[in-house]
């Protein structure tokens, strides 16, 4: 597999963004209520297409993390072909594929596709479960999606038996609505066959339903102590590509972070994002993060190079608000970067690192 290691003596030198997030559709067949991308779901603006992400991939460097969004991104059915894209281009070592699990039908074999032109890298998909049975149903206001996700959840467990690099998750929103069913959606989880890691991750931005973000705080970090209880027991949840025990260790610092982020109403640590990270939607505007509305500018506008908007005068002023405003969000995408590249996050992370058991189930 691609090293990791090759980033680490670039970190305090400005360069090339190492984290890549790209919303490739705002197509969904889910009506989540608790959705922050909710409004670009009707865009009138074409999809950038297969030969235009070609060009953008070909303008950026070698990247450590590569995420793709949305919206349902097994919805567009040249993923396979956009991936292998990144991949020629790119070389990610990791690569992040999340999905609602509501057509296993396209999810699976395009899952498969991806894998055997993805040698090289690790390939993570998350499946969504807000619930169990219907209560996921509600919580997504989407009927029959618990059934769905599962049989993909099967489908995917079967893959991970013929390709070495795939690894399977869970990825759950914290939200109003689920928050007091945290222990028995972890229960299921733990039992649930196959699953690597397990992701609680706090709603966030701003929602067709404002409601789902008036959580009790003190519910997300009871829910998060079970968790980190279950990682430093026996049987831990953790992914097993290379420095996955390390990413581990970084995944308690960020959630407790998070928490103090949240109960402060204050950032915590500097924030990289639009520095070591970049975002793009499925029209070419390109962004510091997925929160913040700033545009660094359009690939389309720039010849489809991506570091020419990366570095452009408008990229610095928007990088330039970041630090003056100081913003602060609990999007623990972006919590990875600010703490595995700050040096003084060092300390935290190897005291959790000792902590944890030394080989994963």
């Amino acid at each position: 597999m691609y090293s990791s290691l090759k980033y680490i003596p670039s970190i305090f030198v400005k360069q090339n963004p190492l984290q890549f997030t790209f919303f490739v559709t705002s197509r969904c067949n889910a009506r989540c209520p608790f959705c922050f991308y909710w409004q670009d779901r009707h865009s009138k603006q074409d999809e950038l297409s297969l030969d235009e992400i070609e060009k953008v991939s070909r303008s950026l460097g070698d990247l450590l993390w590569l995420l793709f969004s949305g919206g349902e991104i097994y919805l567009r059915k040249d993923l396979p072909q956009i991936v292998d894209a990144f991949y020629r281009n790119n070389h990610p070592v990791i690569i992040t594929l999340p999905t609602n699990g509501l057509a296993p039908d396209l999810i699976l074999p395009r899952t498969e596709e991806i894998l055997s032109r993805s040698a090289n890298s690790t390939v993570v998909v998350k499946v969504s479960l807000d619930g169990l049975g219907e209560k996921h149903d509600s919580v997504r206001n989407t009927p029959g999606s618990f059934e769905k996700a599962m049989e993909t959840w099967e489908g995917l467990r079967r893959l991970c038996e013929r390709y070495q690099n795939l690894q399977i998750g869970i990825n759950t929103v914290f939200c109003r609505e689920n928050q007091d069913d945290m222990d028995e959606i972890i229960d299921f989880v733990n039992g649930l066959p196959g699953c690597e890691t397990h992701t609680i991750s706090m709603v966030r931005g701003n929602p067709a339903d404002g409601s789902y973000k008036r959580i009790d705080l003190d519910k997300y970090r009871r829910a998060v102590d079970r968790l980190e209880t279950d990682l430093k027991g026996a049987r831990p949840k953790m992914y097993h590509f290379t420095l996955a025990r390390l990413k581990s260790a970084q995944d308690l610092v960020q959630r407790r972070l998070i928490y103090e982020t949240l109960r402060q109403g204050r950032r915590q640590l500097p924030c990289y994002a639009g520095r070591i990270t970049a975002v793009m939607n499925e029209v070419g505007g390109v962004f510091p993060c997925e929160i913040l509305s700033d545009l660094m500018g359009n690939v389309r506008d720039n010849g489809y190079d991506l570091m020419r908007v990366f570095r452009s005068a408008e990229a610095d002023a928007v990088r330039a608000r970041i630090n003056k405003t100081r913003c602060y969000c609990s999007h623990e995408c972006y919590f990875v970067t600010n703490i595995l590249f700050n040096p003084r996050m060092y300390g935290q992370v190897i005291r959790q690192y000792m902590e944890l058991p030394g080989q994963s189930r």
